[in-house]
């Protein structure tokens, strides 16, 4: 579904990926792993639309995007649910459901993407008036999910989703992309912790200083004794 090749992005002068290559399968989870600063985050907004490649093509179901505006790639269908949630905390809950199908690939289906996420998330259901801003971490988090999938994506990535959350509501967030993922969803999961995102994941990237470093299935890289050694106290 989703092609990167060779890719390099900069800041300025700081080069934040390296020649990266990363293949996303159709109806797959795929997570993208690595220490604070490896450049997962900026590997999501290149793919998103966010950041402008030195090099490097991004492609999706064949078609190049890379350099396209964000507003393009999300109506194609690449989602994002951003690290820190990035809701708007002024509006309600169902205000910003509603931001989320203004995409023109969305509006057809808005009520019944609504009705999904709201079986989804009951929580949400519970708070529709409310202002985002007042509802607690897991809720927030439940809020940006079900703000991405109101706009039809076929392909989601999830930025650090867990992050700040209780751990019980960490396994609630990571069982709601499992979920979706089985009913079709095409995941990329960039997950702090390593151990849940590559039992989670048919494949799996490892990303080091901007590069890719290893690669393989979970299950390969969770036995290897680099990742236990680097990523998992072992």
């Amino acid at each position: 579904m989703l092609k990167v090749d060779e890719l390099d992005v900069f800041y300025g002068d700081a080069q934040a990926l390296d020649d990266v290559s990363i293949e996303i399968p159709k109806g797959a989870i795929v997570a993208i792993v690595g220490a604070n600063g490896a450049g997962k985050t900026s590997l999501i907004r290149t793919i998103g639309g966010m950041v402008k490649p030195a090099r490097g093509r991004i492609s999706f179901h064949g078609n190049d995007i890379a350099g396209m505006p964000s507003y393009k790639v999300c109506d194609l269908g690449i989602g994002q649910v951003a690290e820190g949630r990035q809701i708007f905390p002024n509006l309600s809950v169902s205000e910003n459901l509603d931001m989320g199908a203004m995409l023109p690939r969305a509006r057809a289906t808005r009520a019944k993407n609504r009705d999904r996420v709201l079986e989804m998330f009951p929580r949400l259901n519970e708070r529709l008036q409310q202002a985002a801003g007042t509802l607690s971490g897991g809720e927030q988090q439940m809020l940006a999910i079900g703000r991405c999938l109101m706009g039809e994506p076929e392909l989601v990535m999830f930025d650090e989703p867990s992050l700040g959350l209780s751990p019980a509501l960490v396994q609630d967030v990571l069982a709601s992309i499992r979920d979706l993922n089985r009913d079709g969803l095409t995941c990329v999961l960039v997950e702090q912790n390593v151990a849940v995102s590559l039992k989670l994941a048919s494949r799996a990237y490892v990303l080091e200083n901007g590069r890719v470093t290893l690669s393989g299935t979970g299950d390969e890289l969770l036995a290897d004794d680099r990742v236990r050694q680097a990523y998992l106290g072992m």
